[in-house]
């Protein structure tokens, strides 16, 4: 990792002619205020592998290779795993710890029943396939807030034993920002609340919208979860974290089936494919004027003259895995499924990734506690 092309870059960044570079110089700031205050020995950086953290995480190596020292010293951070996390995540923190040098600390709680790290709506409950199941949280007196305090009961215990651990550190960086539970009313630098273990709680990154985390990541090619390109946009359980239903690709009941045949519909109503098994390389010569290829290399589709179908046309749909290849750039082909019968296989729903959805008051969807919308 070149930390001074980080610092460079987002440096260069903040000083730009780009929408984000306000929030980009404000959140530099914060940093920078926080470390000349408490110095890099006496600050952490609270990192789960999440989008938020993951930018927070680049800003402050940043700053520490700006503003700190040219060489790269070990950054201290904290990592409070949610009960039952997701493999992918717990991956890319190790990736992460490696690339960013972090000192990590994983808070793991000793602890017969597990604890909610964030708060959650009172009254959500754990589907029921799940009770019963090591991942389930139990007690609904559990899943309520702590009082005025941010965070769940998890966090609260998870923080005294980092404090204990390290008695030093005085400040924690926290990915908050304004539209997360209980981020309404954070300013950038918030003390605990009474109870709580003695920190300064420092928000660069609160006034950042949804779409400012992912121009930011994306401008910077910046690596992150890879759960984010499958449709999630909020991570927590695996048992309370679905992937966003606003970003489902739509016409899913057609585009997830591989279907026993299909048909290719070119502009040329007497034309039309089958899907046949690949043929000897020596004849690919005589594939017809267009190709469908499928996720199964194995199958190809040939032309093939057949009767008229303009009398009895089916409904159109496309095919989402298959990609049509047409050597006339003249003629116009659609894929339709020609068997929908149990020969045909089903494939997973198909999300888009969580940087294009639109609406970020929707980042929460695939969460338990998250905004309901209705299907696509």
């Amino acid at each position: 990792m070149d930390y001074q092309k980080i610092a460079s870059d987002v440096y260069n960044l903040a000083e730009s002619d780009e929408p984000i570079a306000p929030i980009v110089r404000e959140a530099l700031q914060v940093i920078e205020q926080c470390v000349g205050q408490y110095g890099q020995d006496h600050v952490s950086l609270s990192f789960n592998g999440g989008k938020d953290c993951t930018v927070l995480l680049h800003l402050y190596a940043a700053v520490l290779a700006r503003k700190v020292s040219s060489t790269h010293n070990p950054i201290s951070a904290l990592y409070i795993p949610d009960p039952s996390p997701f493999f992918a995540l717990e991956e890319f923190v190790k990736i992460a710890t490696q690339d960013y040098l972090l000192d990590l600390f994983t808070c793991n709680l000793s602890s017969d029943i597990q604890l909610p790290v964030e708060s959650v709506t009172p009254g959500v409950s754990t589907p029921s396939a799940l009770k019963g199941s090591s991942d389930y949280i139990g007690h609904s007196l559990q899943t309520r807030p702590v009082g005025a305090a941010r965070g769940g009961e998890g966090m609260r215990r998870a923080l005294e034993l980092y404090k204990s651990r390290f008695p030093d550190i005085q400040a924690i960086l926290v990915g908050t920002r304004r539209t997360d539970p209980h981020g309404t009313t954070l300013s950038y630098r918030n003390v605990t609340d009474p109870g709580w273990p003695a920190f300064e709680r420092i928000n660069p990154i609160i006034n950042w919208a949804y779409s400012d985390i992912w121009t930011f990541l994306r401008k910077l090619k910046i690596p992150y979860c890879t759960l984010y390109d499958e449709g999630y946009t909020s991570l927590g359980s695996t048992y309370n974290t679905l992937p966003n239903p606003a970003l489902l690709v739509k016409d899913s009941d057609s585009s997830h089936t591989l279907p026993s045949s299909l048909t290719v519909v070119a502009n040329n109503p007497n034309a039309m494919c089958f899907v046949e098994s690949t043929p000897p390389k020596s004849s690919l010569n005589d594939i017809g004027p267009f190709t469908i290829i499928a996720d199964n290399p194995d199958q190809i589709c040939l032309a093939d003259p057949v009767s008229d179908l303009r009398e009895s046309e089916p409904p159109r749909s496309t095919l989402g895995p298959f990609q049509v290849l047409i050597s006339d750039p003249n003629t116009q082909c659609q894929g339709e499924v020609n068997d929908r019968s149990a020969n045909g296989v089903r494939l997973p729903p198909r999300y888009r990734p969580a940087y294009e959805l639109q609406d970020g008051a929707l980042e929460r969807a695939g969460r338990v506690s998250g905004p309901v919308i209705s299907e696509i």
